[in-house]
């Protein structure tokens, strides 16, 4: 099984950008050293049960102190890009200023990767807010926005001339609905009301970044990076028809329509006004709905929902028979390219870039080999749902494989493997997995047709 796409698409155009993520939490470890501040995520792994197996982010993949041969490895793939997070803890000390040892690991991990080539698309919040301001109210606390815009000003200040792309947030629906109302993310608080306003306040925050950004970082890309799923109802009952429709609003257009409408869904005004945040100040919708260059979208799957009169909808499994990843996720590319379609239909979106796309599987290294043939798979199908919604209309301009390597899966610990490399976490061995030379065998015949197709066109201007 290899990776191939339509020999017409523009997939293998140059204007395509390809690359691997990261997160600075799941990756860096050295959660101690040269100042660095407690996250939210340090607080949350040292409480009991919190995390699968007690797991914690102390040493990770310790990128912190082998990031020089993790970009060799970067390399080695082929990739256009590197898709990496600032810890905001390690690169602010608590009187607000710079830590100049945190920013310097970032200065001299930008520079290798201009060396190499490599475009840089830094995200500046992945989830792991200080401690200390979460101590202040966290994202329930509007003060905190501020903070991030300052934060947002200073670090893009050191590094603005190293970084091709910002993106302010990953995921806030992850860092506010997963965080504070069900409980399951850091900071683990469980309230809907929580949940809404941590969300408004991160939307918030995005706004009142992108005017620093843009005037710090005038050459670079601006936007933020959503994740979305598409949903699906359970049966064709009018019930379960609204539930579906319930899951879309909550998960979905509650975080989209507020950047591209300046508003939130209205259908929660009418018949669910305990899911809008309880504090909007006038201003906010303006703030929130600036234009973007770009922007990010996260999709691993899809979901099905029942009617529950409590909650509106009850995630349920598929009734067809399917196939799933390690981590219970549904196989779905054609509710990717539906989902790209349809946002497409609904808003004058700008550039898409897929900044997140992968597939945990139950990776094994045997003699030196890992043969996670599922996952080739599913890159090589979710490539061409791509390729099929480009074909419809939609505008995507890149696509990044989660993750280039293993690494600390949140609430998962290290139970659940995503990297195109495998990473053996007593050693810190790093082996490409078979999905990793899929996609490196993948970009380097693209590479081949680009380097053909310039040759083909000088010997066309030298005859004429």
């Amino acid at each position: 099984m290899s990776i191939q796409l339509p020999e017409n698409t523009k997939m293998l155009a140059s204007s395509f950008t390809y690359g691997v993520a990261t997160a600075a939490f799941q990756i860096e470890g050295a959660n101690t050293e040269d100042g660095r501040l407690e996250s939210i995520w340090d607080r949350f792994c040292n409480q009991p049960n919190a995390v699968k197996n007690n797991d914690d982010g102390r040493i990770a993949c310790d990128h912190y102190h082998l990031w020089e041969d993790d970009i060799k490895l970067i390399q080695s793939l082929g990739v256009d890009a590197y898709r990496l997070s600032i810890a905001w803890p390690r690169v602010i000390q608590l009187d607000g200023q710079l830590n100049p040892l945190g920013v310097r690991f970032y200065q001299e991990v930008l520079k290798a990767l201009k060396k190499a080539n490599i475009k840089t698309f830094v995200t500046l919040y992945h989830w792991d807010l200080p401690q200390y301001l979460e101590d202040q109210g966290g994202w329930l606390n509007r003060d905190t926005c501020y903070k991030f815009r300052d934060y947002a000003n200073l670090i893009s200040q050191a590094l603005n001339q190293y970084v091709d792309s910002w993106a302010t947030f990953n995921e806030p629906f992850c860092a506010a609905i997963l965080g504070y109302e069900f409980g399951i993310h850091a900071p683990g608080l469980s309230d809907p009301k929580y949940g809404r306003q941590a969300a408004h306040h991160i939307l918030l925050a995005h706004g009142l970044a992108l005017p620093v950004l843009r005037k710090n970082a005038p050459s670079a890309q601006v936007g933020i990076v959503l994740n979305m799923n598409r949903s699906y109802a359970a049966s064709e009952s009018s019930e379960d028809q609204f539930a579906g429709l319930m899951r879309e609003t909550l998960d979905n257009q509650f975080f989209i329509e507020p950047l591209m409408k300046g508003q939130y869904p209205n259908i929660l005004q009418i018949v669910a006004p305990h899911y809008l945040p309880a504090m909007v100040l006038e201003g906010d919708m303006d703030i929130i709905s600036q234009p973007i260059d770009f922007l990010g979208l996260n999709y691993y799957t899809c979901n099905h929902n029942a009617f529950d009169a409590e909650h509106f909808f009850l995630n349920v499994k598929n009734s067809n028979e399917v196939e799933y990843t390690d981590i219970g996720w549904e196989v779905a590319p054609h509710a990717f390219k539906e989902l790209l379609i349809n946002l497409h239909q609904q808003y004058e979106l700008p550039p898409i870039i897929i900044t997140e796309n992968g597939a945990a599987c139950a990776d094994t290294l045997i003699n030196g080999e890992v043969n996670d043939e599922q996952r080739v798979r599913y890159l090589n199908a979710h490539l061409n749902a791509i390729h099929n919604a480009i074909e419809a209309g939609v505008n995507i301009q890149g696509y990044f494989a989660w993750s280039l390597m293993d690494n600390f899966e949140w609430a998962e610990g290290y139970s659940k493997r995503f990297g195109l490399v495998h990473v053996d976490y007593q050693t810190q061995k790093r082996t490409i997995k078979r999905s990793g030379k899929a996609y490196q065998a993948f970009l380097k015949a693209r590479n081949e047709c680009l380097f053909k197709t310039v040759l083909e066109a000088q010997k066309t201007i030298k005859t004429t």
